[in-house]
């Protein structure tokens, strides 16, 4: 029990979301006022896991370069860190969680109980349910102890053989870093084209600049089974037309919220299997009780465009969280709003950037829309070192209110996307975007910037077919922007 007079918060999970809820938290009360306890299972803390591909593909030498604030560091701030100490169950009605050494085992045991819980379980990646998964040789890459496994496994490979299955971000990442390490690379996607997160014709482009690195796209490919020799590793990945010899196989087909604890605890999970919260990232629900929070990877989150929840890994999101929920934790008042899905990757020196819904995604909650596709340059073109750039843009059929944006092009290319993220946020048309103030200088930019030419586009279009943009006047349809 904490002492009297002092409240305990438990955090469950001690990298983004967590460690910057208990940190935001030490900042505004101190240890007399405020015990805190951290479990994490793994070995590392406060790191980024989006830097694991970089890491492994050599682009980042030093594994500890990805570790913003050590164990140690966390300790001498009087936080009482636990490593290797893996929560097994939530007693909600008891206030109390039960860990138990991960080396040990289940003999380790023990319940600590709390006034204040943070739940930041994270995501884990998708494991196909088929013969060979578990098999050796078959990684997923969500932390440091995977890409740290995944490293011992290429340093072991008798081959040069790596076939990657999926081909969203993690997966288009790792087939990259997996070219940089010297491997033959395959890489076999479920879909018509890579990165699902872009519509079809932006994912082509994609498809084509991965072939150029000498990567092997296999699209339309159902994977039935990860096959395995006689010493019981990996050897194959098996689809219903073909077999890929593999000597490492890496898993890029999404990750789920791990929400197991908060699931057998009885607590409210989406649709999409995270938690849900309110504004202040408290979890909902009488069960809770008003004293457990939750952020990062294991929740969902508002899209603030079509105003459903949704499921997003990323960092960016966690660290907010773990803020809105140290502020909360310590006394004062902030809220996390929700997000407009915006995220940037790259393969070589191809930048790829989204924000908003894609067409599929205007299309599942009922939204018309018009498309614009546009070609420009990333700099004005007489300036040296302009390159191509592709910009696809969604606009609401009747309000002309902008719905997403996606840009595929060489440097300079994937920044330009957080135009188009402040636009969505703000609930601009497209007509209102052709007025936007943006910097201009030949060397970082046509005289009309690529977004704006896009923005200009969709404009005439609606204004062509009949379907005035609604310019600065008020927005009509937009979907609720607050939580029930």
């Amino acid at each position: 029990m904490s002492m009297p007079g002092r409240e305990r918060l438990v955090v469950i999970g001690g990298d983004a979301a967590g460690m910057s809820a208990a940190s935001q938290a030490r900042r505004l009360r101190g240890p007399e006022e405020l015990e805190i306890v951290a479990f994490e299972r793994g070995h590392f803390t406060s790191y980024s896991a989006c830097g694991i591909p970089y890491w492994v593909g050599g682009d980042v030498t030093d594994r500890d370069d990805l570790i913003a604030r050590t164990p140690e560091q966390h300790r001498a701030r009087g936080i009482d860190l636990r490593l290797r100490t893996e929560v097994t169950e939530i007693d909600v009605p008891g206030r109390r969680v039960r860990a138990r050494d991960v080396d040990s085992g289940a003999g380790s045991a023990y319940w600590t109980s709390y006034d204040k819980l943070v739940i930041a379980t994270g995501a884990r990646p998708v494991r196909p349910d088929m013969p060979g998964a578990d098999a050796p040789g078959v990684h997923g890459v969500q932390t440091l102890d995977d890409g740290q496994a995944l490293l011992d496994t290429l340093a072991r490979a008798r081959g040069k053989r790596a076939v990657v299955v999926g081909a969203g971000y993690i997966g288009v990442e790792m087939a990259e870093a997996l070219i940089n390490r010297g491997y033959e690379v395959t890489v076999v996607n479920r879909g018509s084209e890579p990165m699902s997160t872009l519509d079809p014709d932006m994912g082509r482009l994609v498809h084509r600049a991965m072939e150029g690195l000498g990567i092997t796209m296999v699209n339309d490919a159902e994977v039935t089974e990860l096959a395995t020799g006689e010493d019981g590793r990996v050897r194959a990945v098996v689809t219903k037309d073909a077999e890929y010899p593999a000597d490492v196989v890496v898993l890029g087909i999404g990750v789920r919220p791990e929400t197991t604890l908060a699931r057998a605890a009885g607590l409210p999970l989406g649709a999409h299997g995270g938690l849900l919260t309110d504004l202040a990232m408290r979890v909902r629900g009488p069960l809770a009780g008003g004293a457990i929070w939750a952020g990062g990877d294991c929740v969902e989150v508002l899209d603030l465009v079509s105003g459903q929840e949704r499921h997003i890994a990323l960092g960016t999101h966690a660290n907010k969280h773990g803020q809105v929920i140290g502020t909360n934790v310590g006394g004062g008042y902030a809220t996390f709003p929700g997000v407009v899905g915006t995220a940037v990757s790259k393969v070589c020196d191809l930048e790829i950037a989204r924000t908003g819904l894609r067409e599929k995604d205007a299309r599942r909650v009922g939204l018309k829309y018009e498309t614009v596709t546009i070609e420009s340059t990333s700099r004005a073109g007489y300036y040296p070192g302009a390159s191509p750039m592709t910009v696809k843009m969604l606009a609401e059929h009747r309000t002309g209110r902008l719905l997403g944006v996606q840009i595929v092009g060489r440097e300079g290319a994937a920044k330009r996307v957080d135009i188009a993220a402040v636009a969505l946020t703000a609930g601009m048309t497209v007509e209102q975007m052709t007025a936007l103030d943006l910097g201009y200088a030949p060397p970082f930019s046509p005289v009309w910037d690529p977004v704006l030419v896009a923005a200009r586009k969709a404009a005439t279009k609606l204004r062509g077919a009949g379907r005035p943009s609604q310019g600065h006047g008020e927005l009509r349809d937009q979907p609720p922007r607050t939580r029930t």
